[in-house]
This record gives structure tokens, C-alpha cells and sequence, in this order.
């Protein structure tokens, strides 16, 4: 396996991390030159790309990559990768797999219901329209190309250096209370450990990427205050929050997500069936990136 990673975030860095003993090399894009030595680091082959230009280095590698994973977000003109790399991407004859990774979002508001990967797409926001269309530009090239393609819709992403016990330990964490507004969520690691399953096996189709339990955001705040030993927050009312334009958009969002798919592609238990089972083992062993008082 020869693995090119479009955009080395929180993510794919994991997903890479668990693919690495697996792969005859792993490459990863970014902005900045700054977070190309942090891919290097990694022991990853890193490469310049501001998502505007396509890059020469890039499309030489691209002859030799057979595994594919599109972490960019879609702009209003459509998605980066495809605009400056579809054409060696449909030249390619090693290709073997296509893995995008999109957002819960896409689904919009289902007013708390349960949505599977055949619900109807309602997406409310801006970026949430925007990555439904950038799916379907992926799954029309993956069809003309007649090469397997994965979607995983990811729920809030979280885990160490990364999650509400950080903001809890700085003070900036908020309660909001919005009566029956749940929120997906899923740890990094077990993001990881789907997408490297799905790239092993060269998985088609869309699967939900989430953990077994959605909730009111204002509950799992309360479950990381009480395991570090911190008094609950006074919950604001949604109504009278002061929010950002985007913060709200995200409250505008409420469903709960199925994941009987994921859990039939990795075969078994998720490493963190609940925001339970992560915080806890994230406080416990110390590894949430914070300072315990």
C-alpha cells in the first residue's frame, strides 16, 4: 500500500499512524512548510498544497500512490483535490481505493431522530451544502473511474489535545442548555480505526462514523467537571447565549446517527463505545494534554 494523505490534520494523523506498519510509504499535504516538517517528523513524506495550485512534486507521486485520503474541506468553487489532481488521479492505474472524509453535518436537522447513511440530506449550513456536493463530485469520479469509494460522514471529533477537559481546566467552557438538542461525537482513535480498516480492504460505500451514544452537550461537560473533580457549570438557556454565527449554526443541526455500519466494518466494539468510556481513560491515563490541579 502506497498511501497519499490530502490534508494531515487531527485525523488523518491518526489514520495514519495506525496504517504506518502497513504501507510502503505514507504522504501527507499541507498549507504551511511549518507543518511539512511536522509530517516529516512523522516519518511521512510531506508535500506543499494550498488547495489553488496543483504542485508538479505532488502529481509525480500521485503515478505512484494506489490508496487515497481526501481530508480537505470543499469551497464554494468546489473540492481542491479534484480541481488541481483529478486529472492524475483518473490517469492512474495502481489506484486500488478513494477514501473521503465528510461530516454528520450533511444530514442537517432531523429534529433529534434517528438518521442512518440512506436518510435524506438536509444540510442547513454553508459547509454542510458544500461537502454534500463535494460528495457527489467524488462518487460521480469514483463511478467513471470504476474504483471503490469510501465516505465516512464523521460525527464531533475529539481525544487527546483536543476535548472539553481542556477547556474545563482553562476556564473557558461553556454550558449550553437547549432542550433536546444532542450531539454525535467520536473519538480520533476510533476514526482511525475505521478508516484504516476500510482502506485494508478497500471498502465502498458511506458509513456514519460515531459512537453508540448521542447526547446533550451540556451532559458530557458535566461528566468531564465531576471526573476531574470540578464544580458543574451553570447552564445558560441556547436563547441566551452569546454565540458566534458559526457556534450557533451547529445547534441548528439535531439528530442521531446510526452506526450499525461502522460497527459491521470494523467487526466487532469500537475502542470507545461512549464519551464515557473516552473520558475516562483519557483523564485516568493522562493523556488528555492538560494539567491535573
Amino acid at each position: 500500500m502506497k498511501l497519499f494523505i490530502f490534508g494531515y490534520g487531527f485525523s488523518a494523523k491518526a489514520i495514519a499512524r495506525d496504517l504506518k506498519d502497513q504501507c510502503d510509504w505514507i504522504a501527507g499535504t499541507s498549507r504551511s512548510l511549518e507543518k511539512c516538517a511536522v509530517i516529516e517528523a512523522d516519518g511521512l513524506r510531506a508535500f506543499q498544497f494550498d488547495g489553488e495550485n496543483a504542485s508538479p512534486a505532488i502529481s509525480e507521486a500521485l503515478k505512484e500512490a494506489t490508496h487515497i485520503l481526501l481530508s480537505i474541506a470543499p469551497d464554494a468553487d468546489g473540492d481542491p483535490v479534484m480541481r488541481c489532481h483529478g486529472d492524475e488521479l483518473r490517469a492512474n492505474q495502481q489506484l486500488e481505493w478513494l477514501g473521503y472524509l465528510s461530516t454528520v453535518g450533511v444530514y442537517g436537522n432531523h429534529y433529534g431522530a434517528w438518521v442512518s447513511e440512506e436518510s435524506e440530506c438536509r444540510p442547513v449550513s454553508k459547509r454542510s451544502v458544500q461537502r454534500v456536493a463535494a460528495e457527489q463530485a467524488w462518487q460521480t469520479f469514483a463511478k467513471q473511474i470504476d474504483k471503490p469509494l469510501g465516505i465516512y460522514r464523521l460525527a464531533g471529533i475529539y481525544g487527546p489535545g483536543r476535548n472539553q477537559m481542556i477547556k474545563l481546566a482553562a476556564g473557558t467552557c461553556r454550558a449550553i442548555d437547549k432542550p433536546g438538542q444532542v450531539f454525535n461525537r467520536i473519538h480520533v482513535d476510533d476514526i482511525a480505526l475505521a478508516v484504516s480498516k476500510a482502506a485494508l480492504i478497500a471498502q465502498s460505500g458511506i458509513v456514519n462514523v460515531c459512537d453508540d451514544q448521542p447526547a446533550p452537550p451540556q451532559e458530557v461537560i458535566a461528566f468531564c467537571a465531576e471526573l476531574m473533580g470540578l464544580e458543574p457549570l451553570t447552564q445558560i438557556p441556547f436563547d441566551e447565549a452569546e454565540m458566534t454565527p458559526m457556534a450557533r449554526s451547529f445547534y441548528g443541526e439535531n439528530k442521531r446517527c446510526d452506526n450499525k455500519k461502522l460497527h459491521a466494518l470494523i467487526g466487532g466494539d469500537m475502542r470507545y463505545p461512549t464519551y464515557r468510556d473516552a473520558f475516562n481513560h483519557m483523564w485516568n491515563v493522562d493523556i488528555w494534554h492538560g494539567k491535573k490541579a
